[in-house]
């Protein structure tokens, strides 16, 4: 009898483990799919990007599989919290607000922000835009800044859930410009026919404090095993020129920014 109870609760450990290794293979990556080209949506409905494309390397070096999870901006960290899925993956900055309440790995990316406006508009500061309205994407570090520089200036600030929306209202005129991330709009708006009347009018904006360290993935706290293994695959995929190749595909430039 003892004997057979071993083996019975020697088979239920090997079962558990097992269903453990199982779940293991898959990564629940969230992702706002309305940041081309970092994140958007083939016609297929399928999710493509260069953070995807990460994404699916830093996967692949891990050993896992990446499930992709749509998720609205604002909703990214208090998913995260709530277990909805693992990481984020999509474009999220590591700034000393966000690294209060979820961890960040070592940067995949790094961008500035800039200010666009029609074509022949004279930026010369904050100032310049009292009275204008300035659509940025709900719960951003451009919507940050934006509330922290160009709202007491006299702009209007108006968020939006993604920056689709941002793009329709600007052609509409129902804004006059938009703050965001340089790459991003460059892409998304300013090289598309309906972005042909407009352009970036500043320099690249400068607040560490509230533009971060780099695009990083983010994961909750206490997890050191798993970050280790996320800047672990950063490392390698930089190193082995995996991280070049999906660069290229995207951009004329390494988007990774300075050491």
């Amino acid at each position: 009898m003892k004997k057979v109870l071993a083996v019975t609760l020697a088979a239920c450990a090997l079962m558990g483990l097992s269903a453990k290794a199982f779940a293991q293979q898959d990564l629940k990556v969230a992702v706002d799919l309305s940041y081309e080209p970092f994140t958007y949506k083939l016609p297929s409905g399928q999710p493509a990007g260069f953070d995807i494309d990460i994404a699916n390397a830093v996967c692949e070096q891990i050993k896992r599989k990446c499930v992709f999870v749509e998720q609205v901006w604002d909703g990214m960290i208090p998913g995260l919290q709530a277990k909805k899925y693992d990481v984020i993956i999509s474009s999220m900055a590591k700034t000393e607000d966000r690294a209060r309440v979820v961890d960040f790995t070592n940067k995949y990316y790094h961008t500035g922000a800039r200010v666009v406006m029609p074509k022949g508009f004279k930026y010369t500061g904050p100032e310049s835009l009292k009275g204008k309205k300035i659509g940025v994407l709900k719960a951003s570090i451009q919507e940050k800044w934006a509330l922290a520089y160009l709202k007491p200036a006299g702009a209007d600030v108006v968020s939006y859930p993604g920056r689709d929306p941002v793009y329709l209202d600007i052609n509409s005129g129902r804004l006059d410009g938009s703050v965001a991330d340089s790459v991003e709009i460059a892409y998304g708006f300013l090289k598309k026919p309906e972005g042909q009347k407009f352009e970036f009018v500043s320099d690249t904006l400068v607040d560490k404090k509230i533009f971060g360290e780099g695009a990083s993935i983010a994961l909750r706290k206490g997890q050191p095993e798993l970050k280790k293994e996320l800047n672990d695959a950063i490392a390698a995929i930089r190193a082995n020129g995996t991280y070049k190749k999906i660069a290229d595909k995207y951009f004329d430039f390494d988007p990774y920014g300075k050491d």
